[in-house]
Parts: structure tokens; C-alpha cells; sequence
């Protein structure tokens, strides 16, 4: 299945490496476009030269199953030398704007890191309020390992706590569309109206909270 498919490398990692950096984080985050839950971000310090015998099976978290995802997740946990995990509600992505959002939880992310980062590899973005060494790479999570490992975790955590959220609020799917506006989520959007974790700023869910 992922045979044909980007695979990330440490040849942004290996660069800070040179340059004296040792504990270098990769972060991504997962649901900055979903219609309801949180945004969610991780952030990944992995250990130096290493090559463990999963290493070929990495990619962007959309790239693989759930059961490959969940694989991986507990390699990558197992092996890491921290784990950050960023967590941003509906709410604040409503007052703040999802970019903002998105921001503060990566910021979240790396305020958990122990050892702390001394240089931080980003899917995309860059953090002006972080005062850290940065690069935003675009489609960092398909070419970079470690921001691919945080977008792994990222994915894994949402995604359960999604799960969590449809048995909390019923009738939505949540479980299935983890959030994100398919054909059954806007259906039962429209029969049932916004939960308390739906973006009310979000356009489909406004128009319907208007009606």
C-alpha cells in the first residue's frame, strides 16, 4: 500500500546535527480542518542515528491505516526521547482563528518536552512566539521522519479522543468522520444542530446555527 509513496528522511535532522543541535523536535498537528473537536498537535524528539526496524514503514499520518498508524504509535512512544501532546478546543479556535489554534497547540506541544528542544522542525508553519531555532518545511510530514512521527502521534490522539467525544455526544458519527465535514456529518449536523464541540465560526456549522 505505501510502497509508492514519499519516505521521509533524517536529511533535515542530520543538518541541525552538524550544527551542534541535540535535541531536535518535529511537530505536526491533525484536525485544523475538521468541523468539530479540538485541534491537536505533537511534537517528537527522537534519539540520535537511529535506524529501528520499523523506520520503513513511516509516513504521513493520512497515509496509512488506523491499524498501521496505531503500529507505529507505540513504536515511535516506545523509542522517543519525549512526547509532546498540544490540545486546543473549539472554543478557542472560534475566538482566536484556527491559525492561531493551530499555533498554540504546537506551542503546547513543545512546553511538554523533556529534555526542552534545542531546535524545532515544523510541518508547514513557523512559531513566532516560540524563541527557538525553527524551520516551517513544506509537506514536512511526507519528507521529514520526525515531524512524520509527531504527525503519527498527533493523529492517534485525536482520533481516540474523537472516539471518546461521539460516546459523550451521540448521533454525529464523530467515531467515524473523526470531526471532519463528510456527507453523514453535515446530514446529522442539519437534523440534530451544533454540539458543544462543533466550531460554531466554521461555515457549514454557522449556516446551520443561523437557521
Amino acid at each position: 500500500m505505501i510502497d509508492n509513496l514519499q519516505v521521509p528522511s533524517f536529511a533535515e535532522e542530520r543538518i541541525l546535527e552538524a550544527q551542534g543541535y541535540r535535541y531536535i523536535a518535529g511537530i505536526d498537528e491533525v484536525g485544523r480542518g475538521a468541523l468539530a473537536g479540538p485541534v491537536m498537535a505533537a511534537a517528537v524528539i527522537l534519539p540520535r542515528h537511529i535506524s529501528p526496524p520499523w523506520q520503513s514503514l513511516v509516513r504521513d499520518s493520512k497515509q496509512l491505516s488506523p491499524a498501521r498508524r496505531q503500529l507505529l504509535f507505540h513504536h515511535i512512544r516506545e523509542i522517543a526521547v519525549s512526547v509532546g501532546i498540544g490540545l486546543v478546543g473549539c472554543e478557542v479556535v472560534d475566538a482566536r482563528g484556527i491559525i492561531k489554534a493551530t499555533q498554540l497547540a504546537m506551542k503546547l506541544a513543545i512546553d511538554q518536552l523533556s529534555p526542552s528542544p534545542d531546535s524545532l522542525l515544523i510541518d508547514y508553519m513557523c512559531l513566532p512566539d516560540v524563541k527557538l531555532p525553527q524551520k516551517g518545511i513544506t509537506d514536512g510530514d511526507s519528507l521529514c521522519f520526525s515531524i512524520a512521527c509527531a504527525s503519527i502521534i498527533a493523529k492517534v490522539s485525536r482520533d481516540q479522543l474523537m472516539i471518546e467525544l461521539d460516546r459523550v455526544y451521540p448521533g454525529y458519527g464523530l467515531a467515524r468522520h473523526k470531526g471532519y465535514g463528510t456527507r453523514e456529518h453535515l446530514d446529522c449536523l442539519g437534523r440534530l444542530g451544533p454540539s458543544p464541540v462543533h466550531r460554531q465560526s466554521f461555515k457549514p456549522v454557522k449556516d446551520v446555527k443561523e437557521q
